[in-house]
């Protein structure tokens, strides 16, 4: 019995030979995947991988470059940007986001506006660890109290900052325009990878049009992070590369003289240089600050600039549309002699009104009084200028097609933007038989020529088209194109004019205008009521010799046989003043359209504005 169970068969030994085997074919194989994944990982997935490490352990971060100057024409810097402190904070290094507000409201007076916005700030798009505002422009006191109690203020830095600047604030508003914080809608017109890291895009005036020069390009800074996203130390740096300057025609000199000479007044002032066409000055009053739209504004600010929509964000000298009044008779006289419906000899007589025949309507001249006073008397072409009689001109526009006079005014400027680089300019309006009957449901009539004719009816103008088309008659009938910006010029685009130069029997008749807008303000008829009507107003001492016109556009239409003193009418509804003038008149530099909102008489009102913009001019002249 304990024979058989000693000597019974066993199969230990070779069950562990066989787990062993499998063991080690096993690590083998386990061997060989490893090898094999490592060398797939090292070898042909190395790229992809490499990449996706550095991914997590680099970021690149946008440098912003530096916007373009804007200077006037004499170098002094219309729109800069200039280095100031920011008070910024990073999000991820704070743990009480409410207290830590809260204290610095305190430490530095913030006020709602300032949180407001870094709640927006905040909310929008932007990476981990990445700075953002609260408060722009901080003072060395602001400052010194951060540094004394920044043990206290986790996620708080001070940092210097590029901001767009306007030294001159509302002055130049219109003419140079603003930055402005960059919008979702802008976001969907433009090349996002040109403005990374940029909050702010040019939104008006050469601000908008140049964007392209004045932006530059951005650069990029590769910095080492942990895997928390702190960065622990720079890699690369490629160097933006900052906005060009530009050069524009603009003076200083004469905006300020402008908006001083407007006294607080709602108008417009444009005026050109007609010897190159650059714009000298191109003002809107009331204006605004656009540092506004760079720092912040309050609720209370926001609301004064938008509650109106012709307050002072609108833009009065490229936009408003005006009837032109009795600034446009020289061109209506020029449009006469042109198709030979009238000459400098012919004389009518003039009682103070007009009457088509077969009509019991009087069309009255300025003169007119109620009882039949007024008019006066023979009138030729030279007299009707300087006195500005209306009724030479309703005369003459009875006897001519309507072509006539809507062509001469579209070859002036009217009807169409003329100039390469203003932006928001509109084209106003040149009335046609086809154009009432398409919009008005009407036929075109005679009394629309004679409304026509001395700036009334529908035609509308702007300043900036009044100030060209004055412009022209300074350069003799050269038609050309205004522009703001110098590199306009030299880029070839003032050569791409499509406006006619006019053609008329002769270049005498240009003379003898000038001659006859030079009669408006210098004295040179005896007489009772001989002297031109702007003389008494600017004339009496002037130094130099000024062609002008004054005109008057209506605002209240006064009916048959009334007439009420615009002293006698509320001052919202007094007629629109306007006054253009060049000068010197026989070697021309400067052009000129003056409007003053409300300002009732163009002599009275505007006319003074624009001898003291001129008085300015000529003495940077001299």
């Amino acid at each position: 019995m304990i024979s058989q169970a000693t000597d019974a068969p066993g199969i230990a030994p070779d069950t562990h030979s066989l787990r062993a085997l499998i063991l080690f074919v096993g690590m083998v194989v386990l061997l060989m995947l490893l090898l094999f994944r490592f060398i797939q990982l090292q070898v042909f997935y190395y790229d992809k991988y490499a990449l996706r490490s550095d991914s997590n352990r680099i970021i690149e971060r946008p440098l912003e470059p530096i916007r373009g100057v804007i200077f006037d024409r004499d170098g002094v810097p219309l729109a800069t940007s200039s280095n100031i402190w920011t008070l910024s904070i990073i999000r991820e290094e704070v743990p009480d986001l409410d207290a830590l507000l809260a204290r610095l409201s305190d430490a530095l007076g913030l006020i709602q506006e300032d949180l407001d916005q870094f709640d927006r700030r905040l909310r929008e798009n932007r990476r981990p660890y990445e700075p953002i505002a609260l408060k722009f422009g901080l003072t060395l006191e602001q400052r010194a109290i951060i540094a004394v109690d920044r043990f206290h203020l986790p996620g708080v830095r001070i940092e210097p900052r590029t901001l767009r600047d306007y030294p001159f604030a509302g002055i130049f508003a219109h003419a140079v325009g603003s930055v402005r914080r960059i919008s979702s809608e802008d976001y969907a017109l433009i090349d996002r990878a040109n403005y990374r890291g940029a909050e702010y895009i040019g939104k008006l005036g050469l601000e908008a049009r140049y964007e392209s020069v004045l932006r530059g390009e951005v650069g990029e800074q590769t910095l080492e992070v942990s895997a928390s996203g702190r960065v622990t130390r720079p890699l690369e740096v490629i160097a933006p590369v900052n906005g060009r300057n530009i050069h524009t025609e603009l003076s200083a000199v004469l905006q300020e003289a402008a908006l001083q000479a407007l006294d607080g007044q709602n108008g417009a002032v444009v005026a050109i240089d007609p010897r190159n066409g650059g714009i000298l000055a191109l003002v809107s009053a009331p204006g605004y600050d656009p540092n506004l739209f760079v720092t912040g504004f309050s609720a209370e600010q926001y609301e004064n600039l938008t509650a109106s929509a012709k307050g002072p964000l609108f833009n009065r000298a490229v936009a408003g549309l005006y009837a032109p009044g009795s600034t446009v008779k020289p061109i209506i006289g020029l449009a006469g002699i042109a198709s030979q419906q009238t000459d400098w000899e012919r004389t009518i007589y003039d009682p103070g009104y007009f009457q088509l025949p077969g009509s019991s309507r009087r069309y009255r001249d300025w003169t007119w009084r109620p009882g039949g006073v007024g008019g006066h008397g023979e009138v030729d072409l030279h007299r009707a200028i300087y006195r500005s009689a209306n009724v030479y001109f309703y005369e003459m526009a009875s006897r001519m097609p309507p072509h006539q006079l809507t062509d001469f005014l579209y070859a002036f400027g009217f009807g169409q933007v003329t100039s390469i680089d203003v932006p928001g300019a509109v084209s106003g309006l040149v009335p046609t038989p086809d154009w009432k009957r398409t919009y008005r449901n009407d036929e075109w009539r005679p009394g629309d020529n004679l409304n026509m004719s001395i700036g009334q009816g529908a035609l509308q103008v702007t300043p900036l088209q009044l100030a060209t088309a004055t412009a022209i008659i300074a350069r003799r009938g050269e038609a050309f194109r205004p522009y703001l910006y110098r590199g306009a010029k030299d880029n070839g685009l003032i050569d791409a004019i499509e406006a006619p130069v006019l053609m008329l029997p002769s270049q005498e008749d240009y003379e003898r205008m000038a001659e006859a807008m030079q009669a408006v303000v210098h004295r040179g008829f005896m007489g009772a009521g001989q002297n031109g009507t702007a003389w008494a107003y600017i004339g009496m001492d002037i130094p130099y010799s000024m062609a002008g016109k004054s005109g008057t556009s209506q605002v209240v239409r006064q009916e048959q046989g009334e007439y009420v003193s615009p002293e006698d009418l509320a001052p919202e509804f007094r007629n629109h003043a306007w006054f253009v003038a060049f000068a010197p008149t026989e070697a021309p530099s400067i052009a000129i359209a003056v409007l003053v909102e409300h300002g009732g008489s163009g002599s009275r009102s505007a006319a003074p504005v624009a001898r003291a913009i001129i008085d300015a001019w000529m003495e940077m002249q001299a």
